[in-house]
């Protein structure tokens, strides 16, 4: 990770070095605490966050599903996002990590006597899954692990703990030498990725799973409304594995992975085992957007003035 310079924690810019927290900070122990992913792109105009708003509001809603009373408003954690991109000065891409935590003071299971922190990190980063996977497309491997059921976790809010269901999955995975792993529900039916939403194309038609058992994707949203605007058919149904092996094209989707093409699932070429020609349309609007190049979309970016 390429270190900045600060990271804004519970209003006040702290250099990047001495942005600590203590051994016993509860959300450590116990795994309760909501974050958001947010990429801010170098525009011609500009440093411009995509979509900030609508990750903001994200972290809030995340946090009252997980019975978390933030300390700062949606306003004012847009804010935090803006000040630490004008305070480090970046000069290439950058994804930015707001995290709402239960810090240091009580332990035990019983969470709401623990303090409430806030923090929103910066960095520059690439291409999640690689500049060549964004590219030419990634392996990608169904994993054993079935994605966690809403029986028992929330998966409507971006939480801590429930990545460690999503880490497993990409450690199994890239030990079996993919890139990516791909979850299915308790019914058997594709879910998201490890960190991602899916998408696939068979016979010209954009089809992706609806979120009764993944995160409401707002990638995933941008994804449905360019493709609207393209006039590309569109259906959300639920997807077998082994609808995947015989698709045209997939892909996917995601802040930090932007439109990633998927050329190969469980060892089975997805179409012609490269960025199809829709995928690559949908890929190429989107950074078109992203980088401020559609006037359409102009009310997504959040510029750093």
């Amino acid at each position: 990770m390429k270190e900045a310079q600060s990271i804004w924690m519970d209003g006040q810019l702290v250099p990047w070095k001495d942005a600590k927290v203590h051994i016993l900070t509860h959300t450590l122990h116990y795994g309760n605490g909501v974050f958001e992913g947010t990429r801010a792109y170098k525009t011609e105009q500009g440093m411009a966050i995509f979509r900030l708003k609508d990750h903001a509001k994200r972290l809030i809603n995340s946090a009252k599903i997980v019975a978390i009373t933030p300390k700062y408003t949606q306003e004012e954690i847009e804010k935090a996002h803006i000040e630490v991109l004008k305070n480090n000065h970046f000069e290439d891409n950058t994804y930015l990590r707001a995290i709402i935590y239960l810090g240091y003071g009580v332990m035990g299971v019983y969470h709401k006597n623990a303090p409430v922190q806030t923090s929103v990190a910066a960095w520059e980063w690439g291409a999640y899954l690689g500049a060549e996977g964004l590219e030419k497309g990634i392996r990608v491997k169904t994993s054993s692990i079935v994605r966690n059921s809403t029986k028992s976790l929330f998966g409507k809010a971006k939480a801590v703990g429930n990545y460690l269901n999503s880490q497993m999955a990409k450690f199994e995975a890239v030990e079996c030498g993919y890139e990516e792993a791909l979850l299915l529900d308790e019914s058997g039916m594709i879910a998201e990725g490890s960190g991602e939403c899916f998408f696939i194309v068979r016979n010209g038609v954009l089809i992706t799973p609806p979120n009764e058992s993944a995160l409401e994707s707002i990638t995933q949203d941008s994804v449905i409304q360019i493709a609207k605007d393209l006039g590309i058919p569109l259906e959300r149904r639920n997807i077998t594995r082994d609808e995947v092996y015989i698709a045209d094209e997939a892909f996917f989707t995601g802040t930090a992975a932007e439109i990633t093409p998927i050329r190969e699932l469980d060892a089975r070429i997805i179409g012609s085992g490269s960025c199809g020609k829709l995928t690559k349309t949908l890929q190429n609007a989107y950074f078109d957007i992203v980088y401020g190049r559609n006037q359409k979309y102009a009310h997504w970016l959040t510029y750093i003035k």
